[in-house]
């Protein structure tokens, strides 16, 4: 696509998502300006081996990169590392940086993704982590150098127990505190998080349910005349049964001794920023249409979008590495479209092999912990009917489906080999009749 204008495209976001948009930006012929920008000083890095590979210390963090800076310089982009967006003229597609800089652009595709996270006060305490950024991995990985060190991962979703994971086969005393009662039940339903459950137990993580509502600290030695931050010591439960070695608190909680702490209790998508245009919607994410639009000329992609999914018909907002990938490629190609429109007209009144195309994937998240991979297509939250089919509990082999309304919406395999997997994408890759659905899982995970 060429163009006489000087204005730049800017994408919003230096990560998974923002690199696929800069990147389909120029294979779909953008040779315009291209403006990158991030608020972290790397270069665009892959976020699923933070808790897991990274954190172990079997990679390093130039194995993250997804693209070195000479493949980055090949794409002509005017890279703003460390720069943070503060705010967004939608109606003039003006971009306010910090420092007060302005970015007039020709479109805007926002790929900020989600902030970790935290509890009042966590940030002044030493010890307390959370894990969103490759800094932040780098100082959990610091803190767990020694041996024997005591870790209470507060928090049992996906990110909580890959880390516990991590930090058990680490030799470290971990304790999983979760407000479920099984780890993951939000994502993969109670029976399969119970499976989960018994690997995490048989490794040696003591798990809790509970809430925490403060941490004791220890005031730490001053260095060269700097009074650094007091260190965690331990981890206050507001209610929960104590397991061993755990004190009792005064409030009739319990008391969790503790060298480090992570705090995996969740994320919000990063739209402060953009909370002075009130042509948006930002609820949840930055609300989007099904072509993820959120404005004219403006659209956005990754963990960060909520837009309306053609197939299932309501807002939906995915924080999934494939989801990320894709939206980019989408969101680059329905914003040239939209250019590409004659003045005036409908922003799909194009050549039709220009025009703007739905977003409609099949949802996709995996899990590793131990030797078990977990994998999922679909929709598995919010299910009405859950059917779990343990094919070998002590090797942790499952699979299971989940509906809403009387159709199939997600399935889930835990341990299956690649074949049955990828027979199983099939099943809800448009919607199907639970029993239908159930028929076809049946026959994936029990062909030769």
């Amino acid at each position: 696509m060429t163009t006489a204008t000087a204005r730049p495209i800017a994408v919003v976001g230096a990560s998974a998502a923002g690199l696929a948009a800069v990147e389909a930006l120029r294979r779909f012929g953008w040779s315009g300006p291209l403006t990158l920008i991030g608020d972290e000083p790397h270069l665009p890095y892959d976020r699923p081996p933070l808790s897991k590979q990274l954190l172990h210390g079997t990679w390093e963090p130039e194995r993250l990169q997804l693209r070195t800076a000479e493949q980055l310089a090949g794409l002509g982009l005017d890279l703003r590392l460390g720069t943070r967006a503060t705010g967004l003229d939608t109606a003039t597609r003006t971009l306010t940086l910090d420092g007060g800089a302005q970015l007039g652009c020709a479109g805007v595709i926002i790929a900020t993704g989600v902030t970790a996270r935290t509890l009042p006060g966590a940030d002044r305490i030493a010890g307390v982590h959370t894990l969103r950024t490759l800094d932040d991995a780098l100082a959990l990985r610091g803190a767990l150098s020694g041996a024997g060190r005591r870790l209470v991962v507060v928090g049992n979703g996906v990110l909580g127990c890959e880390a516990a994971a991590v930090a058990r086969e680490l030799g470290h005393e971990v304790t999983l505190v979760g407000r479920d009662p099984v780890p993951m039940a939000a994502a993969v339903g109670a029976e399969v998080g119970e499976l989960l459950a018994e690997r995490h137990r048989a490794r040696g993580v003591r798990l809790l349910t509970g809430a925490v509502d403060g941490f004791e600290t220890a005031e730490a030695a001053p260095d060269a005349g700097r009074t650094p931050a007091p260190q965690v010591t331990a981890v206050h439960l507001a209610h929960g049964r104590a397991p061993a070695g755990a004190g009792a608190a005064g409030g009739g909680g319990s008391v969790l001794p503790a060298d480090a702490v992570l705090l995996a209790i969740g994320s919000d998508p990063a739209v402060r920023w953009l909370d002075g245009d009130p042509a948006l919607d930002t609820t949840d994410g930055l609300r989007c249409d099904a072509y993820c639009a959120a404005a004219p000329g403006v659209y956005a992609a990754g963990d960060v979008a909520r837009w309306e999914h053609p197939l299932h018909g309501r807002p939906l907002r995915f924080e999934h590495r494939m989801n990320a990938t894709e939206q980019g490629m989408a969101a680059a190609r329905n914003l040239l479209a939209e250019l590409a429109a004659p003045t005036g007209s409908a922003p799909d009144a194009a050549d039709p092999a220009q025009q703007r195309r739905p977003f409609a994937p099949v949802p996709y998240f995996w899990s590793d912990q131990y030797d078990i991979k977990l994998q999922a297509y679909g929709l598995t939250t919010g299910a009405d009917r859950v059917e779990t089919t343990v094919l070998d509990r002590a090797g942790c082999r499952a699979v299971a489906l989940y509906g809403q309304n009387g159709s199939a919406t997600g399935v889930l395999a835990a341990g299956l080999p690649p074949r049955q997997v990828r027979a199983l994408r099939a099943v809800i890759a448009a919607p199907t009749p639970w029993e239908e659905a159930r028929e076809r899982v049946r026959a994936a995970t029990t062909a030769d």
